[in-house]
Formats: structure tokens, sequence, C-alpha cells
């Protein structure tokens, strides 16, 4: 089945020309389904490459999918223009009365400052105590997973001494549990981040499951009992080139970042990336959507009453 896609935005073109299968909002309509309604609180700087991304990683499931963006109401977007985000994203006051199936909380570049001083902090808590009862499981990414975790449980992020950046060797823990699913032994994923949580502070919470974790990356992959919050400390979502712009940009600005690592074959960072973890989202994403949404979700989203 495919993701429905919002008329005119500008993800479709790229994913019709790698044969993701989507669906414009007339032709969804016209076929009697419900599709799963999943809301995607987009804290990232460049939206449009996000979207795509997520967009991507959502597609690979027999689940017809809607997406619904959202931004924050209280934090100006400097790096997507105005009309896009007027025509294609909503804020939290316009939502807070529906119910979603799923929803994923990405990161957003502030890892380097406390949460309290990050100006939408505030509003990114009402969204998270929010989501406990009107969403069925949400999903967060990177930075999304520290605040979740900060938030819902107290566990907090801690600076390392140098940025993580590369494509790292998880180790899956119990593949048991639905979420691992299909997965390999061991399995690759991107990092990219200054901050991290660590295993013995998971490890206090029994109401917490750790199902993966790197030698080098640390925690990856965190669940609380039910599967109602899951928490991502990596991208699978990223491009090939993601980490390689990263690099780049930051090489512009004279940073003298260091090399993602594991990432370019032979070190050569003017050289294309080979992807090794394509496989490994789709799997993921696709058991997040039927497993812990799909499976679970009521089949009428009800609103609040007025």
């Amino acid at each position: 089945m495919p993701i429905k896609i919002q008329n005119g935005l500008p993800a479709r073109a790229i994913l019709e020309s790698e044969n993701v299968f989507i669906m414009d909002e007339d032709r969804a309509e016209s076929q009697d389904i419900r599709p799963l309604e999943i809301l995607i609180l987009n804290l990232m700087p460049l939206k449009e490459d996000t979207e795509t991304q997520l967009l991507r990683a959502l597609s690979n499931t027999p689940l017809q999918v809607e997406c619904t963006y959202m931004t924050m109401s209280t934090h100006e977007s400097t790096h997507t223009s105005a009309s896009h985000l007027n025509k294609f994203y909503v804020t939290f006051p316009e939502i807070k009365k529906k119910h979603f199936d799923g929803m994923i909380i990405t990161g957003a570049p502030v890892e380097l400052m406390e949460f309290e001083e990050v100006n939408y902090w505030e509003e990114l808590t009402q969204i998270m105590e929010w989501s406990k009862t009107h969403v069925t499981s949400t999903m967060h990414l990177c930075w999304g997973a520290q605040a979740g975790l900060y938030y819902h449980y107290g566990i907090p992020k801690h600076l390392r001494k140098e940025k993580l950046s590369g494509v790292y060797t998880q180790k899956a823990l119990d593949k048991r549990v639905p979420l691992l699913r299909s997965f390999d032994d061991y399995f690759k994923c991107p990092h990219s981040r200054y901050t991290e949580v660590r295993e013995e502070d998971i490890l206090k919470h029994p109401e917490l499951r750790l199902l993966a974790k790197s030698d080098e990356a640390g925690v990856f992959l965190v669940m609380n009992q039910d599967g109602s919050q899951i928490f991502v400390q990596g991208h699978p979502e990223y491009d090939r080139m993601t980490l390689s712009n990263e690099y780049h940009r930051d090489l512009n600005k004279g940073l003298n970042p260091a090399l993602p690592v594991h990432y370019y074959e032979h070190d050569d960072p003017f050289s294309v990336p080979p992807l090794l973890w394509r496989n490994m989202a789709n799997t993921l994403y696709t058991n997040w959507l039927n497993y812990y949404v799909y499976q679970v979700t009521p089949y009428t989203l009800e609103e609040d009453a007025e």
C-alpha cells in the first residue's frame, strides 16, 4: 500500500524518482480505507530534507499512512520558508483535540543547551504529556529521544568529549521483541550528536527495556514496556549523503570537524559513501507501524469534546 502525500509536497518528486509507492490526496480519498494517522513533529532546521527521509522510511509497509506535519508555535524556523510551513504544517493548538495512531518527534540542533534553555521546551513538554493520552505510540529520534527520556523518566543527557559522527555497528539485545523482528544480530545506523544518554541510567528504570546498543556509540534503542514510547538515539532515517553534507557544512564554517567514522570508503570525504542501513531503517519503521501502532490503535480516532 502507498503512503499518502499532500498535494504539492516537494518530497513527492524525489520519492517518485526512487520508485517509492506514494499516493496524492485526491487518489487516497477515492479509496474506502482508513489510513494510519501519523503526526510528525519536525524539529530539524532543514524540514524538507527530513520530510523526504521520514516519508521514505514510512513507505515500505503494507499499510496506508497519512502524515500530518507539526512545527512549534513558540519557535520561528529560519531555514524553511514561511510559505512551506503555512501550506504543509500545523501547530499544536490546531490539533490538540485530535487523536493520532502514531507520532514521530525528530532530533533538533539544540543538544548543547540544557533542555530548559530551549525556547520551545515548555511547549514540547506539553506535547509529550498530551501524547500519553492522544497518541497510540510515539517514536523519539536522537535529541528527541534524549528529550523524551528526560521528560518522562528524568534520565539526563551527558556531554561527550567529542562529537559522535559516523555509521556504527549496533547489537540487537532481544529479538523476541516485535520491534526487532527480522533484524540481524548486528546492524548499522548513522549517529550524529554531541551528547548521549547512558546505559547505566536506562537500567535504573525497570519500566524501560534496552533493545540495542553499540560498543562505540552506546545506547541505541529503548522502549517502555507496552511500546507506547520508543526512543532511538540515532538517525535511521538519514540519507546516504546526510552525514557528508553535515561534515562539509562544518568544514566550510571552519569548525575543523572530524571525519565521520566507518562512513566513507577509504576515508575519502569526496567519495560517495555506501548505504548500509536502509534495510534496517525500513524494518524498524515497518515493525513500529505494524506491531505498536496498527495492531493496537482504535479503528475510529475520536476528537476531544468541546
